[in-house]
């Protein structure tokens, strides 16, 4: 293929001029500007289109992949789940334990003071 080049430029806008005359070549290019902002709206709304149409495809098969994510991130779920209710069982039994301890504590220095007093 050969390029049309600046000197087959300049041939075809003299003809362009001497066809359709100085008064009519603004309007054509407005028109030719028109027709190629039209079909670039076009050509983008095709691609938008196959877009959709990817996104439609892919919405279809997500709740598939969200499915099996879901059964995996389930099973996980649930060790985590059993691993923080035992954390938390634990956690409850040290400060059951803690607040016995703080209630023995309590009671000896009450007993220690009134032994004292009594002396």
């Amino acid at each position: 293929m050969s390029t049309i080049g600046v000197p087959g430029l300049i041939l075809i806008l003299v003809l362009a001029l001497v066809l359709f005359g100085p008064k009519k070549l603004p309007e054509l290019g407005r028109a030719v500007g028109h027709t190629l902002k039209e079909f670039k709206n076009a050509t983008r709304g095709l691609t938008r289109d196959d877009d959709e149409d990817d996104d439609a495809k892919a919405q279809q098969q997500l709740p598939q992949q969200q499915a099996a994510k879901t059964t995996v991130v389930t099973e996980k779920d649930a060790f985590d789940r059993e691993k923080m209710e035992q954390e938390i069982r634990e956690r409850l039994e040290r400060e059951r334990i803690e607040k016995e301890i703080r209630e023995k504590l309590e009671q000896e220095r009450l007993q220690a003071e009134n032994a004292q007093q009594k002396a």
